[in-house]
């Protein structure tokens, strides 16, 4: 254990901390505090049922005390307190509690300061569990012990005394979580912004600020990696502190990743240009998980041998949920884009097929334009499904739009996903494909798209 991890439970141990939220970030950090003595309450507007016996149990196995229910914020006393990435930084309690005296931090926000080895962290708007995953493979590949986490569902401080200084650590951040952090990783990415969580955020400017604060605090011997066919990701180029790689599928910078005309996947560091693969050794279809691919070689560039990067791209099936395939029944290809609760995200699975499909789409509203959809949809799209709170705001945005033909789209409501699956499979043929993209999040009906992506797979599975 590192002499600034060991002086860090030393002085947590005099220090009273509550936890806002139980979740994966914050479950297991509060227990391993409360064992490193540390008073720990944790606090959660659900009740213990909602939360689970099994989780309840185990923090107060560990000598954690619990405020659960509608008053859960009314014994909050502590000189620390540790935020779940869904509680709002910039909410009237939290900087209330800053008045008063209190520290206000995260997990990943703890994490960052305490590791000891080198870090990667992505965001963006689009694609960075799958650029995270990349990384991660790419570095293990290459014979680095990896820590992975972040918001791609697993909290490392609970690791941090099994960290040594020769390892990787490789996490995904989400603007929730970098709108109160002051970072700076070795080598930050960010895949591309764009319109999100509008719901949640002040506004389109605060969510970019969020997204910047990943590599604002960055030295000169670091590397930030942009998208430079993103126009506000380019915009950030300025402010790079360290080494600014970019990517991109339409020109040919000099440091970071490029696409040419033969198709070829290119990395440029200061010894030269070399080429890397080809499109079709990449395994995960679209030309978003192209421009993935570019972002995982560009960060780990110099620490990865081009070959090894490679073969990770023809061995790497995707992550769950991302364009994932089901199953074929009866000639229909199924596929799983449940990600997708953005109408970038959508539009990137849907110009992953070559053909018309039979679209799945509506959900939870973030508060997001669905302008930007509406033609892609009508280029894309042979049957439209709609389910959910979104649903009118997306069938609007889809007739209203110059490109719109009645006779060449058809547009279907359904109560549920469930009625949905069974209207997609009425309106198939063979040859037919049905993905679930939402464009939407899921927190109209389900805690969260794995929870709806699971159950889209288990309906089809059913059929």
């Amino acid at each position: 254990m590192s002499h600034q991890v060991e002086r860090f439970f030393s002085m947590a141990a005099q220090k009273r901390f509550a936890f806002i939220g139980v979740g994966v970030s914050n479950t297991d950090a509060a227990r391993l505090l409360s064992l490193k003595g540390a008073r720990v309450t944790v606090h959660d507007r659900r009740t213990r049922e909602a939360i689970g016996e099994e989780t309840c149990g185990a923090l107060e196995a560990a000598g954690v005390k619990l405020f659960l229910g509608e008053d859960y914020l009314c014994r909050i006393d502590a000189d620390v307190i540790v935020r779940a990435p869904g509680v709002y930084f910039l909410s009237d309690f939290l900087c209330e509690q800053r008045k008063k005296g209190a520290v206000v931090t995260s997990e990943m926000e703890l994490f960052f300061s305490l590791c000891p080895c080198r870090t990667f962290a992505v965001t963006g708007s689009d694609g960075k569990t799958t650029t995270t995953t990349l990384i991660a493979e790419m570095l293990r590949a290459a014979g680095y012990t990896v820590h992975l986490g972040g918001n791609i569902g697993r909290a490392l401080l609970p690791e941090i005394e099994r960290i040594s200084p020769d390892d990787m650590a490789v996490v995904e951040l989400s603007s929730f979580q970098l709108l109160s952090m002051r970072c700076a990783p070795d080598v930050s990415v960010v895949t591309n912004v764009a319109p999100n969580h509008l719901d949640v955020h002040k506004d389109m400017q605060e969510y970019i600020d969020a997204k910047r604060n990943i590599f604002l605090h960055q030295n000169a011997f670091s590397r930030t990696v942009l998208n430079l066919d993103n126009d506000i990701t380019r915009s950030f180029m300025g402010d790079v502190r360290g080494q600014c790689f970019g990517f991109s599928r339409r020109e040919k910078p000099a440091f970071g990743t490029f696409t040419d005309e033969d198709s070829g996947l290119y990395l440029g560091l200061r010894g030269g240009r070399v080429h890397v693969m080809q499109r079709d050794d990449i395994r995960i279809p679209g030309e978003h998980n192209v421009e993935n691919m570019l972002a995982a070689c560009a960060a780990v560039g110099g620490f990865v041998e081009p070959e090894t990067m490679c073969e990770v791209a023809r061995t790497f099936p995707g992550v769950e949920h991302r364009i994932e395939f089901v199953r074929e029944a009866e000639g229909v290809r199924w596929y799983n884009d449940s990600i997708a609760t953005s109408p970038t995200r959508t539009i990137a699975g849907l110009r992953a097929f070559p053909e018309k499909i039979i679209l799945i789409a509506g959900g939870y509203d973030k508060k997001v334009p669905y302008l930007p959809l509406a033609p892609e949809i009508n280029r894309h799209v042979k049957t439209l499904i709609l389910t959910g709170a979104t649903a009118d705001k997306i069938e609007q945005a889809v007739r209203e739009h110059p490109t719109f033909v009645p006779g060449e789209l058809r547009i279907l409501r359904a109560e549920n996903l469930e009625q949905a699956v069974h209207m997609a499979k009425d309106a198939a043929q063979a040859g037919d494909i049905v993905s679930l993209s939402p464009a939407s999040a899921s927190f109209d009906c389900y805690p969260n798209f794995e929870a709806r992506g699971r159950h889209f797979k288990a309906l089809v599975a059913s059929l």
